[in-house]
């Protein structure tokens, strides 16, 4: 029997990525799982707390665990690295002391799971066994937020092992790619030369596609190189799978 799964969908991928999300739903039920989607869920409470604001940031906290703090399903699953991050790290944090919340907060934490790490820690896919899905030159950027959650190594290799893909190691990987939350919003010149240096390491390569699993990143590199007329397309590491795997019809 396949694993039950909520989808945590995340702000940006709703708002800005819906494909992605699509994505994520139709490989994890291409590996047996049965995925539902909590519709309480809003923000997980990270931009507030990334700014200081930590009594809002636990309040959305709250709503988010009420949101899946349901018997019906054993994992939660987001495609993004730095949601997971805020639920498994801060949220218990953040709710250690208060009387209601502070065992719930650390259940869903234990069982809510970045999806690239899902497939690789959970349901333990082989990705030597899927399709590239494309012929193109592909590069992956590994985000700051996936420090704690998942090595550089094991998450590339999500990329760089699939059947067929001509992979095109990115230099200097673990450099930041200039977002980094509020970061990119209180020192612009700053991430600014910080998007520049990843979109220069990007070109270097020769890729044709970035492999980038957290919205903000790809939407911060993106546009930088597209201000530069790097032709580089961005797609997550859901479509780039979805894509091998032929569930996905559309072709961006």
């Amino acid at each position: 029997m396949g694993k039950s799964v909520a989808l945590f969908v995340t702000c940006l991928t709703d708002t800005f990525a819906p494909r992605v999300g699509v994505a994520v739903v139709r490989v994890l039920r291409h590996f047996g799982c049965d995925v539902r989607f909590p519709e309480g869920q809003t923000c997980c409470g990270q931009p507030a707390y990334n700014n200081g604001f930590h009594r809002e940031a636990a309040a959305q906290g709250r709503r988010m665990i009420d949101a899946f703090d349901f018997a019906d399903y054993e994992h939660v699953v987001t495609p993004s690295g730095s949601c997971a991050a805020m639920v498994k790290h801060h949220l218990p944090e953040l709710l250690a002391d208060d009387a209601e919340y502070a065992e719930r907060s650390w259940r869903l934490a234990e069982r809510t799971y970045e999806f690239g790490t899902f497939l690789a820690d959970v349901l333990h896919v082989d990705f030597t066994q899927i399709p590239a899905g494309t012929s193109r030159p592909v590069t992956y950027h590994y985000s700051c937020h996936l420090r704690g959650i998942q090595t550089i190594e094991g998450a590339s290799a999500q990329v760089s092992r699939l059947a067929g893909i001509d992979y095109r190691p990115l230099a200097q990987i673990e450099q930041c790619c200039g977002f980094g939350g509020a970061f990119g919003a209180v020192f612009p010149g700053i991430s600014n030369a910080m998007s520049q240096d990843k979109v220069t390491a990007i070109a270097a390569t020769g890729a044709e596609v970035a492999v980038v699993n957290e919205a903000g990143c790809s939407f911060t590199i993106e546009g930088t190189a597209r201000r530069r007329s790097v032709s580089v397309q961005f797609k997550h590491l859901a479509e780039l799978l979805a894509e091998g795997l032929g569930l996905m019809d559309d072709q961006p």
